[in-house]
């Protein structure tokens, strides 16, 4: 009996060793984020170093966050091109999607009706693989009329509120026009204004963080 009950506690040991063990690997593993977009998110024109994506995790990192920012940025995509590419540009273990597209949906004048059809199904697929989603917004260029720019402009607001999805209203704010912050283009941001887009956006991703982490709890708890 004595024997029996040493080796039943002896169990009971390691399961819980395995269980901490368990935890605390949850806990290491960093929190994958994909950032899912077009030239702005790819860092056209820049080294590979001063790119949003790597110049974020920096950031992120800095202020103590254990995460991986992958960079899922394809420069020309609009969201026609995201959505095709969807399956294989956001893997089923991400934990978090940041959507940064349709910046060329406006340069190209496309159909604002269009673009929000499709950002829509990459918002509704994203979440069905169980990623929390931060919708980066984007303005239509003013030269395209009222009408337009205001179809275009209500497309990213209209389905953070339908998705209940963390909202960053301008991918582009501060660094817009603004010459010292773009390259020669005057519509991607070099490296400074990369580190301008990070520092705008860094509080809306550690929001996105603390929901990662909510939802990893609500899980390990059931």
């Amino acid at each position: 009996m004595v024997m029996r009950l040493a080796a039943v506690n002896l169990c009971l040991l390691c399961l819980g060793i395995f269980a901490q063990m368990n935890a605390a690997s949850a806990q290491e593993r960093p929190i994958r984020i994909i950032a899912f977009g077009d030239s702005l998110t790819a860092g056209f024109g820049l080294p590979p170093k001063n790119a949003f994506p790597v110049r974020l995790e920096a950031a992120l990192k800095a202020r103590g966050h254990n995460v991986a920012v992958v960079n899922a940025g394809v420069s020309g995509d609009t969201t026609a091109g995201g959505l095709a590419r969807l399956d294989w540009a956001v893997p089923d273990d991400a934990d978090a999607v940041i959507v940064e597209l349709g910046a060329n949906d406006g340069l190209r004048a496309l159909d604002p009706a269009a673009a929000h059809k499709n950002l829509d199904a990459i918002i509704t697929r994203i979440k069905a693989k169980g990623a929390d989603v931060l919708l980066a917004g984007m303005r239509a260029p003013r030269n395209l009329g009222p009408e337009y720019t205001k179809a275009f402009d209500h497309i990213f607001p209209d389905l953070a509120r339908k998705h209940d999805v963390l909202y960053y209203p301008f991918f582009l704010e501060g660094v817009v026009l603004n010459n010292a912050l773009n390259l020669d283009d005057g519509m991607h941001p070099n490296a400074k204004g990369v580190d301008v887009i990070v520092q705008g956006i860094v509080p809306h991703v550690e929001e996105l963080i603390e929901r990662v982490k909510k939802r990893h709890a609500a899980a390990a708890s059931k």
